[in-house]
């Protein structure tokens, strides 16, 4: 009877040590298990600060003459402003993290602010590309347009969330193929550029019209009291009793920061645009006393641009003691749009 006790309090133990086994066992998995997520989420989020820094400038004449040189191509007019565009939307493919618009997995599929940034490039990449082939590259409203050009600029404007069949990013660089073809062919004088005050002025109202849109979204972060501006002022419409109405407009809070950085992007890229117009078009510029208008519109992009300290957008009212980022942004964004106004006008005189 005492040798069964003992074989079953020794059972007993060895159950009791077993169970302690798989719990010890079951702990360190856990562990392990914690530690290696631990340690993707610390990678995920350097790595997502990495690919969150916004591309510098880059001296735009400087980078076409050695653009051309190892293409072993002749500068011409015209060659700068293109080949620029095609760096622009090269530096989207290409920066760090590649193009993250359209990333299905972490830690692009976590960041906002750099896909903000990249679609505020797209859209002055695409309004450049709709320039080139409506104006810039035709004599007149009756000239044939470049083939070339009108392969590019509907590839800039496929869906910019596209993963697969096709992908965006192929889809933008076969537009940068086409832009380079066409690069190939103005240097052999074969396509031409013409760099006249009318052609400019046409792109540069698309670019107001951006730089004035921007400038309302920003504004509305702490909200705005506008008038109704969908009718047309006429019998039924002043009938209605909606004439004169008006409503707040706010930025939704998730969407504040996606506006401040789509606005960052088209700073960048309207800047380096105009950069390179600066040397294609400096005759036109010269003669309509333009040249400082251009630059001074350049320096409030850059000034749009200045590094961001904080580690949030700011959303501060006017008058209170946070700041607001938004704000700051607006003003820099309309300080430019009125000197595209004024540039504008400049082009127009005779």
């Amino acid at each position: 009877m005492l040798d069964w006790k003992n074989r079953a309090t020794s059972s007993q133990g060895g159950a009791d040590k077993a169970a302690r086994n798989r719990r010890n066992g079951s702990s360190l998995i856990a562990r392990a298990l914690g530690g290696l997520i631990g340690v993707y989420l610390l990678v995920t989020l350097v790595v997502g600060w990495y690919w969150s820094q916004e591309p510098a400038a880059f001296p735009v004449q400087q980078h076409a003459q050695a653009a051309a040189q190892q293409a072993q191509r002749q500068m011409v007019t015209g060659y700068t402003t293109v080949e620029t565009l095609k760096q622009v939307a090269t530096t989207l493919l290409d920066k760090p993290g590649g193009y993250l618009s359209n990333d299905l997995a972490p830690p692009g599929l976590w960041l906002d602010n750099m896909p903000s940034w990249e679609y505020g490039v797209l859209v002055q990449v695409r309004d450049f590309s709709r320039a080139l082939r409506k104006d810039f590259s035709r004599s007149q409203s009756q000239s044939t347009e470049n083939p070339d050009l009108a392969r590019a600029e509907p590839r800039f404007h496929f869906d910019n969330k596209s993963w697969a069949l096709p992908a965006s990013e192929s889809e933008y660089r076969d537009g940068i193929k086409s832009l380079d073809r066409y690069l190939a062919e103005l240097s052999q004088q074969n396509a031409q550029f013409y760099a006249r005050a009318d052609n400019l002025n046409n792109w540069l109202g698309d670019a107001g019209t951006r730089l004035g849109s921007l400038s309302q979204r920003l504004s509305a972060s702490v909200g705005q009291v506008r008038l109704n501006e969908s009718l047309q002022v006429g019998n039924d419409a002043e009938e209605s009793g909606l004439v004169g109405q008006g409503g707040v407009y706010e930025t939704p809070w998730l969407q504040i920061d996606n506006v401040f950085y789509e606005a960052r992007g088209q700073a960048w890229a309207l800047a380096q645009l105009l950069r390179a117009v600066e040397v294609d078009f400096a005759d036109v510029l010269a003669k309509k006393n333009a040249t400082i208008s251009v630059r001074q519109i350049i320096r409030e992009l850059e000034a749009a641009q200045a590094t961001l300290w904080s580690p949030m957008i700011l959303n501060g009212s006017g008058y209170g003691i946070l700041a607001n980022h938004s704000l700051v942004m607006a003003n820099y964004i309309s300080r430019a749009n009125a000197g595209l106004i004024d540039l504008r006008q400049l082009l127009s005189q005779g």
